[in-house]
């Protein structure tokens, strides 16, 4: 990679976002891990990372209302959704809300990989 890129993981369930943290730093990327988007948004760090890794379920503000609300800040931050949880209808509310991905965990290592260098256009 010739540029280092700045990756913010979002979910609640701290096995999962430890272990995708150490796949991402494994890959050389630099990371920030949130345990939630309320989190993330009062870090101030949303203007500083390539792109967010976000749970679509957690309390409080989910991975949809995040980018909801980024998008209404002018973020044009690209974002890969995961979920636990799908559901009828998911994939198409995702889609929708400008998400790059819905990944259901638990998610193919490369298929995650792919994602992210579409998102980062590398």
């Amino acid at each position: 990679m010739s540029k280092e890129f700045i990756i913010s993981v979002i979910d609640d369930d701290e096995s999962f976002r430890t272990a995708l943290v150490g796949l991402l730093r494994s890959l050389g990327y630099e990371t920030q891990e949130f345990m939630s988007a309320v989190e993330f948004i009062e870090s101030g760090e949303e203007g500083s990372c390539d792109c967010i890794v976000t749970d679509f379920c957690m309390p409080k503000m989910g991975g949809l209302d995040l980018i909801e609300l980024l998008s209404a800040r002018g973020s044009k931050v690209p974002v890969i959704m995961v979920t636990g949880r799908p559901e009828p209808g998911l994939e198409a509310k995702v889609a929708a809300s400008g998400a790059v991905c819905l990944l259901i965990k638990p998610f193919d290592d490369d298929a995650l990989i792919g994602y992210l260098e579409r998102a980062l256009k590398i």
